[in-house]
């Protein structure tokens, strides 16, 4: 048998931008690609000549990343741009979100899968609406490590009494509005002209801490959880062939957890067990295998499983069921969202009908108030509400196991209109 050693040598550490209008978010990812070699010499001679048919003086590093037609135009970011690259130390997938309000949509699907949140401000403007607005959604969406990039240190003569004033604020803004978020760390900055971003500043000598580059590099990967294993099931293989005649595997992504040959697994829903007698990776046999591998899990036993059921660990730690609960939303489409109309519901591997039973509050971002008797949602608006399914959904609280924890809302078109937290 292979085993797994050094797969989670190649886990991707995600991070998403976020921040006010003008904040610096394009051109702080530009100069970390640049800085850090990680961008082609024709790319960099496009941006060069995108830049002088825009009449700027400089190369315009924001240019990277707003790769459509009318972000250039505009200069402003409008979808989420991911980009990848890579140091010696590690590997990245960035997420560029807008900073406008009529696409706080895009941030919150950009910050989704993110480990890390870096947050830009303004050292000239402080903290602002949009600064509230996003540390909000990266604490809604637990993520753990939070960044706030003081950018822009160099129009106010890299002033330490600003920065700490910035710092100050953010604090009191944190515990003022109760935000859950473990870490944070405060990076004074100027990504225009690249101090702290790659390399660490000479312009700033009253800051001792570590650049953007080298505290992303060095920021330790969340512990999986020792219990918890979640293997949603993808496929059902069923080769039916004269060299495969019994072979019956089912195929998924590990949410969570690790499964081993001779685990006791139950079945969710049913509560039915078995005992893994294979793990298997393309033609590879495996001892183990651990999140987020995909793997086929062969049985023991002749069980009925099918596409949406979930593995986990036989033990006290295994996933909730229920047909009614409370998810946090974030609705996305013009079209409101109403109470008693009914959705599909995408979650994990599983799909179902759900109906809304009632909104419990509204929240206003900039306030933090919660607005009762609430009875439809419009665009980028956040709430609690109550859904109840046709059937029983398989699930873990979003802050236990994201993919576990999320809801995807589908209208009658197919088109995603919501993004939901189970609470």
């Amino acid at each position: 048998m292979q085993d797994n050693k050094g797969y989670l040598d190649m886990q991707m550490l995600r991070f998403t931008t976020a921040g006010s209008v003008d904040d610096g978010k394009s051109t702080l990812i530009g100069r970390l690609l640049y800085d850090s070699k990680s961008i082609f010499e024709d790319q960099l001679e496009a941006v060069e000549e995108a830049s002088r048919s825009r009449g700027n003086e400089e190369v315009n590093l924001a240019l990277l990343t707003d790769g459509l037609r009318a972000e250039r135009e505009q200069g402003i970011t409008i979808d989420v741009a991911y980009r990848y690259f890579a140091t010696p130390r590690r590997k990245f997938i960035i997420a560029d979100t807008p900073g406008h309000i009529q696409y706080t949509r895009n941030m919150v699907t950009g910050a989704s899968t993110a480990d890390v949140a870096v947050i830009l401000v303004d050292a000239r403007h402080g903290i602002m609406e949009q600064t509230i607005r996003h540390s909000f959604i990266a604490s809604l969406l637990a993520i753990r490590e939070v960044v706030v990039a003081v950018n822009k240190m160099d129009l106010v003569d890299f002033s330490e009494e600003v920065f700490k004033g910035i710092v100050g604020n953010y604090h009191a803004m944190i515990e003022r509005f109760n935000l859950e978020i473990q870490h944070i760390t405060f990076i004074p900055m100027s990504a225009k002209d690249g101090d702290n971003v790659v390399n660490r500043s000479q312009r700033i000598p009253w800051y001792d801490g570590p650049s953007l580059l080298e505290h992303l590099e060095t920021l330790p990967f969340p512990e999986d959880p020792k219990d918890g294993t979640r293997l949603p099931v993808q496929y059902v293989i069923r080769p039916i062939s004269s060299k495969f005649p019994d072979f019956r595997g089912y195929a998924g992504q590990l949410a969570a957890g690790k499964l081993k040959v001779g685990d006791k697994v139950r079945v969710c829903p049913g509560g039915l067990c078995s005992e893994i007698t294979g793990l298997y990776l393309g033609d590879k046999e495996l001892s183990e295998a651990c999140a987020p591998q995909s793997v086929v899990v062969t049985l023991k036993d002749d069980i009925d499983i099918s596409r949406g059921n979930v593995l986990s660990l036989d033990g006290p730690d295994i996933p909730l069921e229920d047909q009614q609960f409370d998810v946090d939303i974030c609705w996305l489409r013009e079209q409101p969202l109403q109470v008693g109309r009914r959705y599909t519901l995408r979650h994990a591997t599983q799909e179902v009908t759900g109906i809304v039973k009632s909104i419990l509050y509204k929240i206003d971002i900039d306030t933090q108030e919660r607005r009762d008797g609430i009875d439809s949602l419009g665009m980028n608006d956040i709430a609690r509400i109550r859904i109840k399914t046709a059937e029983p959904l398989v699930y873990d609280p979003y802050r236990k196991n994201r993919v576990m924890g999320s809801l995807v809302f589908i209208d009658d078109n197919n088109d995603t209109v919501g993004a939901a937290m189970i609470r």
